[in-house]
């Protein structure tokens, strides 16, 4: 069981991402590749998950890796790489943590709303954190390289 709940969830990161994908016009290949990004990224976060059980960890691997995807892609179909990052990380999107942290707002649970609050902004954080490392060192390295 699961084997299946896992590739329910990635064919819903596929599907979730292409929808994203066509929300902010992609087309083409560039709607493919972003995709099949948001699916290898949510593949590799239910992976890495179960194996080291720390979220905001997972979260940075898994925005370097689909980051660096992401610029690989960018090169190859002559694109920017920031809208392929956006759209492929769009399936780790906190938005279940934020969701909770204001209900517990709204419900006046303010420990609670604190504990979910400063989670949801280290998912924000670690997410933020490994996009702009990879593209500041792509970066540099193309500038090194011109």
């Amino acid at each position: 069981m699961l084997v299946l709940d896992t590739l329910i969830s990635v064919l819903s990161a596929l599907v979730g991402t292409f929808g994203f994908g066509v929300l902010f016009h992609v087309k083409g290949k560039k709607l493919l590749f972003s995709s099949l990004g948001g699916m290898l990224g949510w593949f590799l976060y239910l992976m890495l998950f179960r194996w080291l059980d720390r979220e905001v960890l997972c979260y940075f691997i898994v925005s370097i890796v689909i980051s660096l995807y992401s610029e690989v892609m960018a090169r190859w179909l002559k694109t920017p790489a920031t809208p392929l990052a956006i759209i492929a990380l769009i399936p780790l999107v906190p938005g279940g943590s934020l969701y909770y942290a204001i209900d517990f707002a709204v419900e006046g649970n303010w420990e609670s709303f604190a504990t979910k609050a400063a989670h949801t902004a280290g998912l924000a954080a670690a997410l933020s954190v490994g996009i702009v490392l990879v593209h500041t060192v792509c970066r540099h390295i193309r500038w090194k390289h011109s």
